[in-house]
Parts: C-alpha cells; structure tokens; sequence
C-alpha cells in the first residue's frame, strides 16, 4: 500500500486541472495515490482524467459526485482514503517535484503517533512564500497557536494522519455549499499538535472563480455554513474571549440571514451573543450591500 494519498476536490476546472497532474508526473517519489473528487463538474474533467488513468503514469483514483461544496469533497475524500497520511492539493495548484519526497523522508523521521500531522510552507510561482515561515524555533504547535500565538501569516498546506483526520465530518446543509474546513483543524489540535516543516509543498494560484475570491458571496448562499462555523469555533477551550467575541458577530450575522429565530437559544454563550449582538447586525447590513447585486 502507498503512504500517502493527494487528494483534489474538483468543480469545473479541467482547464487548469492538467498543471497538477504534471506536478504529480514529476514527483521523484511514487509512493502515492492522486484521489480527485470531482464535485459535480459539467466541463469535460470526467473525460481528462480518464485519458490520465490510461497513461498509468501516476495511480490515480477518480469519484465523481453531485456537488456538494468543497467540504463535501472533503468529506467523500476521507472516507476513500485509506493511506496512513494523505494531503489536500486544490485542483489550481500544484507541488514542487520533490514535495512528496520531502514529506515522506520527513514523516519517517520525525513522525510519530504523539502528533496529528505535519505542516509545510505555500509559495507563489515565483518562489515566495505566502505569508510568513513557520518558527524555527518550534519543532510542533497546534495549528491555532500558530496563528494566534505566534502570529504566522497566509495559507500553509498540512499533511494529516488518516485515521484522525476521518473524524468529525462535515455537516451538509440543503442549499448550501460552504462550511469552513478548519471547523475539523481546531477540532484535532485538541488532540494533538503538528510537526513544522519549513519546506515549499505546494505552489498557489488564486484564480477568479475560486472561493477565496469570493467570501462575501459565499457569506451570503451558506448562512448555515457560517453560523455552524463560528458556533463551533466559540466552544473552543483553548481560545481567548477576544476570539470567541469575534466569532459571535460573525455567528449573530449569519444566523439573521438563515432567519434562524432560535440563535441565541442555541448558541454556546447566550450572553456573550447578546453582547455582540449589535456589531452582528451591523455585519450582516454590510454583506446584504456587498452583495445586492448578485
């Protein structure tokens, strides 16, 4: 069995699709399985990758699904991963060719059943790093630390154990097609904390049409999403007030938009709800304008 599985959601993106396949041609480590997860694609994807799967120059696994959202494909991803590590390569991005066996020799050095993972750096193509490196100093931190404590900035690409990350699968709400995919991050570092890899493991291209191009329209098609997201994010116990208060106008905003009456009842903090209540309100003005002409 391989020990790793990459794994692609999909919607619509055969026209871009073809640049991570290569990536994964050139890997001078074959020991992985590329799973795409095409989440209800009307382009001709179906039929790109199966002219890849003749060629046998990588094994690849392909699923297709009504859509879902990306959570969705996450969702059918885990549960048709059965390699102890696996990694999430988004269909317009792709990895430098010796990432994989980066990850590999790393994990086989360090790795251990105390961490739930690792974490590497994103670059552009030009070389940069997105954001900030991880700090030197740290050998392991949870993945919230290093955004809130140690002040890391910008998308870095994680590498989970399996058999963890197939725990707490994404909720689907009918008509909706977003839920914030660290809902399940936040919930493993209660567990355990990730190892740092200072190396490049992806290279990122935000185009147009994807979702973090497009957060306010988002915002507005997934109030369930959202509400469930912030929801969860303020039951966490190792997060400040300040956190959980921000979360909360956020939860408030969303929930007025799914005309969701029972909100506060069902919230985790009725009184920090009602505090927050007013700048909720304010939020969710602001995304009914962003978004009056969609």
């Amino acid at each position: 069995m391989k020990t790793l599985t990459v794994f692609t959601p999909t919607y619509n993106r055969a026209y871009c699709l073809s640049k991570c396949y290569e990536s994964l041609k050139r890997q001078s480590s074959k020991d992985f399985i590329w799973l795409i997860i095409d989440d209800g694609s009307t382009d001709n994807t179906a039929e790109l990758v199966g002219k890849w799967i003749l060629e046998e120059s990588i094994e690849i696994t392909y699923i297709k699904q009504e859509n879902q959202g990306m959570h969705g494909a996450h969702n059918t991803a885990y549960e048709n991963i059965n390699t102890e590590l696996n990694v999430c390569i988004d269909s317009d991005d792709y990895m430098p060719d010796d990432a994989i066996e980066k990850i590999l020799n790393f994990w086989g050095r360090y790795g251990s059943a105390k961490v739930s993972g690792l974490i590497g750096l994103d670059s552009d193509k030009n070389g940069q790093i997105i954001g900030t490196k991880l700090p030197k100093e740290l050998k392991e931190s949870t993945l919230f630390d290093l955004y809130n404590k140690y002040a890391v900035k910008g998308d870095k690409k994680i590498v989970y154990r399996t058999e963890l990350i197939k725990k707490y699968p994404y909720p689907l709400f009918k008509g909706e097609n977003y839920v914030g995919l660290a809902y399940k991050y936040y919930k493993l570092d209660q567990e355990y904390p990730l190892l740092l890899m200072n190396e490049i493991l992806c290279i990122v291209e935000y185009l147009p049409d994807g979702s973090s191009m497009n957060m306010y329209k988002q915002y507005k098609k997934n109030p369930n999403g959202f509400a469930f997201y912030r929801k969860e994010l303020m039951k966490l116990p190792y997060t400040s007030t300040s956190f959980k208060f921000k979360q909360a106008i956020h939860y408030v905003s969303s929930s007025i938009l799914a005309n969701n009456k029972n909100f506060i009842r069902e919230a985790p903090s009725k009184l920090l709800i009602l505090l927050a209540y007013p700048l909720g309100l304010i939020l969710y003005v602001l995304v009914i304008l962003k978004t009056k002409a969609t």
